[in-house]
């Protein structure tokens, strides 16, 4: 493989969610490597002094006409979910978590939460919604939630989120090709591009 995309991402961003959806596909076309880094959002913003743009009402309902067209193309199911913004915290600890201690499970993890969220639109910021998520695609509610409060993955998240912003990351999707950052998924053809 001649090429890597590093996929900075966070469940609770719909953007993130389409990128997540296009990127295997790309990378496939290109004989490339999809690497996928966890950050928190939150922090990043924190960090940036950014903001979602639903905090902007016009921006924010623009935004999801604008996503639900880009669904459309990319042929995929996309529901503006009714709990937006959720509270990505628990999640993407145990998002790292998985990756960190069950890599062969990854891909399997962040599919069922992605789909909790942007296809099927539950509450993930709910405990017991997020068991019943877990549950139901053959993951240990109790097993994720040790994951999401050790020590070393808390660390591993902080560190992914404090090296992003280092980078020049100021939301969510980032990719990099080649040490280039790419924002959004409306900027899929440049990564592409860059991958061919």
């Amino acid at each position: 493989m001649s090429k890597t995309v590093e996929f900075l991402f966070d469940l609770g961003s719909p953007a993130t969610y389409l990128a997540y959806t296009q990127l295997p596909a790309i990378c496939e076309q290109t004989d490339s490597r999809l690497i996928y880094i966890p950050i928190l959002l939150g922090g990043v913003f924190k960090a940036t002094g950014n903001a979602s743009p639903v905090t902007v009402p016009a921006k924010g309902r623009y935004m999801f006409q604008d996503l639900d067209r880009y669904a459309k193309r990319y042929g995929v199911p996309l529901k503006f979910n009714p709990h937006f913004p959720i509270n990505t915290l628990m999640l993407m600890r145990a998002v790292t978590g998985v990756q960190l201690r069950q890599p062969e499970r990854f891909a399997a993890f962040i599919d069922c939460l992605f789909k909790a969220i942007w296809v099927d639109g539950r509450s993930l910021d709910e405990p017991t919604t997020v068991a019943t998520v877990l549950s139901e695609n053959g993951f240990d509610p109790q097993e994720v939630l040790a994951l999401s409060v050790d020590e070393e993955v808390k660390a591993l998240l902080k560190d992914n989120t404090e090296k992003a912003v280092r980078r020049g990351v100021f939301g969510a999707p980032s990719m990099f090709v080649d040490n280039r950052l790419y924002f959004g998924q409306d900027r899929l053809d440049f990564v592409l591009e860059a991958l061919s």
